[in-house]
């Protein structure tokens, strides 16, 4: 019997129609309701790009609380749908950004459920359409927010009003898919999926935290709950919080921990063989990519022709009778490119595949962009080929799945290798360490790579990588590490001591350098893998992704990051994934099934830019006029010296200081716009 295809609007076999491209906010304090109304629709209208064609304002004027949302409308998507939405019960109210893969599911739930205590889960009304927001509303009313939650399999952002009890909740989902931001100002709580909605109210207080920028400049990101302002929190991943109206924000409340959940699956360890995992892994994800290609909308995915976004679409091939669309950015820098691998993936899978070569100067045209788009200081220059792949797929699709979280999950950084042979390394004495650190450092990355460059070629594909000047002056400063906080930490830091170059600054602790926060993990690789998925992953990858996808209206789903998935890739022992020096050894028994192993092996390139030739060429002057001294000196948030250090030894082809430097840039850029806003 031919298999239906998932991808077509018009063979829904049963699908409901839902929500997709969300974005929420909103506020509570007094205020006349002419004025709360005014503003509400302003929030919303800063963040129109998350849902462009329908907004919706409801307020509750005698406790001041607003509540907004915007949409995009689906294919002949009900009215029922509109948000916010109100339960049948009328007791709660619900503005709701995100997806609920198993909806239909806990609709069925529900139902049972009433029909054993002989009611109705929408109070004998009947459901009034088709929508996840509408189960999740009813769900809520039934079982109470944690416990819905706990039972949710998607990916989401809410703000949920309580007309009985007068309160507020937020909730996020387990892995920070979808962002909040949330905080007082002014007596005023605010929140709303992005930065800009709250910059709109009256009441807010664009004062920069200067602890979270030296965050940032140890990161390239800002981890949560931090964020750039002083009193704005970004809502922690797998959390809800409660805000009685007139009363203290309460701490959040964890319904899910990734630290947790890989905690107990090295307490449960799988006891099958590597085929019988390969096996699990398979149906797992094969259940992942199913729920998260239901849609009524064209549906595609992003490819690198890596082993993560390649799993992701061979499983999603074999569940469509037609080409799956995917899409590819190529650069003409071979150290850079990995269009060529995706063609030739694409060419198996028999996909619809479209890629884009783009020159340096269609992708530094982004640039001016980025600052706007991420709201607050973001310093991934993934970020720019991540837009321009996004931006190519929404005119095709309006949603695209991609291969995130893999790494996090399998293995597959490089730094978890070199963490394995760090771990031998470090029973070294100091002082021997310090000499090899010397000898790595005492030539610069170009030199090394052209050495490397002739040596390279003869070693086995595994033993192959990209950069390798970068990677050897990493490893370098790491040999340095004392113990497995601080040679984490040196490997994850951009800065290592931002706190000097932040001017005024104290950099706050994060799970990252609180040893107490750690997971309970058998050895320090796997701690590595925990602490990204706490932080790196939500933080860097997910904000990257749904960002610039966002800013084009595409939505982005994440199949690894099925929570089913994640809990049991935490129950496989670590030489199921890391094997013999290379990562992810599980997912390739899967993606082998459905690929050739010769397509997918090469070294790991990554999504970048030649950023480090395009400073030193055709950014130069823009970089130099937000590096100067006297700007800097001007305006008073970071110190000029260390900063201008870097930027001479780079311009001079000592050394490489291109992410270095691009976390400075960035935050300048973002300082540049955020100062001219305000005027």
């Amino acid at each position: 019997m031919e298999r239906p295809c998932l991808l077509h609007p018009c063979n829904k076999i049963g699908f409901e129609k839902r929500l997709v491209m969300c974005g929420i906010t909103g506020f509570l304090g007094r205020v006349s309701t002419a004025e709360m109304r005014e503003t509400a629709t302003r929030m919303a209208n800063a963040i129109a790009h998350r849902g462009p064609d329908d907004a919706g304002v409801w307020l509750d004027e005698t406790a001041g609380l607003a509540l907004a949302h915007r949409r995009l409308s689906i294919l002949d998507l009900s009215p029922a749908g509109h948000q916010p939405m109100l339960s049948a019960s009328g007791r709660y109210v619900i503005a709701f950004n995100g997806e609920i893969y198993n909806h239909l599911s806990l609709r069925g739930a529900l139902e049972n459920h009433a029909h054993a205590s002989n009611a109705s889960p929408t109070g004998g009304q009947g459901w009034r359409g088709h929508s996840d927001t509408e189960t999740l509303l009813e769900a809520i009313c039934a079982w109470g927010v944690d416990a819905t939650l706990k039972q949710c399999v998607g990916m989401f952002a809410f703000a949920l009003w309580d007309r009985q009890t007068q309160s507020l909740i937020l909730a996020r989902d387990r892995f920070g898919e979808k962002p909040l931001y949330y905080g007082k100002q002014g007596g005023v709580f605010l929140f709303g999926s992005e930065l800009k909605a709250l910059k709109v109210h009256p009441a807010f207080s664009a004062e920069i935290d200067r602890d979270a920028l030296a965050l940032y400049m140890r990161h390239g990101y800002i981890p949560a709950p931090h964020s750039i302002y002083q009193g704005i929190f970004k809502l922690p991943p797998g959390t809800w919080l409660r805000l009685n109206a007139g009363r203290k924000i309460a701490e959040p409340v964890n319904y899910w921990s990734a630290s947790e959940a890989a905690q107990a699956g090295q307490q449960s360890l799988f006891v099958g063989n590597q085929t019988e995992a390969a096996e699990e892994l398979e149906r797992l994800l094969q259940q992942s990519v199913v729920g998260q290609m239901l849609a009524d909308v064209p549906l595609g995915a992003f490819l690198s022709g890596g082993v993560d976004s390649s799993a992701v679409v061979a499983l999603m091939q074999t569940q469509s009778s037609r080409p799956v669309k995917t899409f590819t950015i190529g650069f003409q820098d071979p150290g850079y490119n990995e269009a060529e691998y995706a063609h030739a993936v694409a060419k198996h899978l028999g996909t619809e595949h479209t890629e884009l070569y783009v020159t340096a100067e269609q992708a530094m045209a982004v640039i001016p962009q980025l600052s706007h788009i991420y709201d607050e200081p973001f310093a991934d220059s993934s970020q720019i080929p991540t837009w321009l792949v996004s931006s190519m797929a929404r005119e095709q699709v309006t949603v695209s799945l991609s291969g995130d979280g893999g790494d996090e999950l399998f293995g597959g950084y490089n730094r978890y290798f070199l963490g394995q042979k760090l771990s031998k390394i470090g029973r070294l004495p100091m002082p021997l360490r310090s000499l090899m650190s010397g000898a790595l450092n005492s030539a610069s990355p170009e030199r090394w790579d052209a050495t490397m460059g002739l040596v390279l070629p003869l070693l086995p594909s595994k033993l192959r990588f990209a950069n390798p000047g970068d990677k050897l002056h990493k490893l370098s400063r790491v040999l340095r590490s004392e113990n497995m906080e601080s040679l984490y930490l040196g490997l994850v830091s951009l800065w290592d001591d931002p706190a000097s170059v932040v001017l005024g600054s104290k950099e706050p602790v994060t799970v990252l350098t609180d040893r107490s926060q750690w997971p309970n993990l058998p050895d320090l690789v796997q701690g590595m893998m925990a602490l990204d998925t706490i932080s790196y992953l939500p933080d860097d990858i997910l904000t990257k992704v749904d960002r610039a996808a966002m800013s084009v209206s595409l939505e982005t789903r994440v199949p690894f990051l099925d929570h089913r998935v994640m809990e049991f890739a935490w129950r496989l022992p670590l030489s199921m994934k890391i094997l013999n020096g290379q990562g992810k050894h599980v997912l390739r028994q899967v993606l082998y099934k459905y690929v050739p192993k010769e397509l997918i092996e090469r070294p790991k390139m990554g999504f970048g830019i030649p950023l480090d030739s395009w400073l030193r060429g055709p950014l130069r002057d823009w970089a130099e006029s937000l590096l100067d001294e006297t700007k800097l000196k001007r305006e008073g948030f970071l110190n000029p010296a260390p900063i201008r250090q870097k930027w001479l030894e780079h311009l001079s082809g000592k050394r490489n200081w291109q992410h270095q430097l691009w976390v400075v840039l960035m935050f300048q850029s973002w300082l540049d716009l955020t100062m001219n806003e305000s005027k």
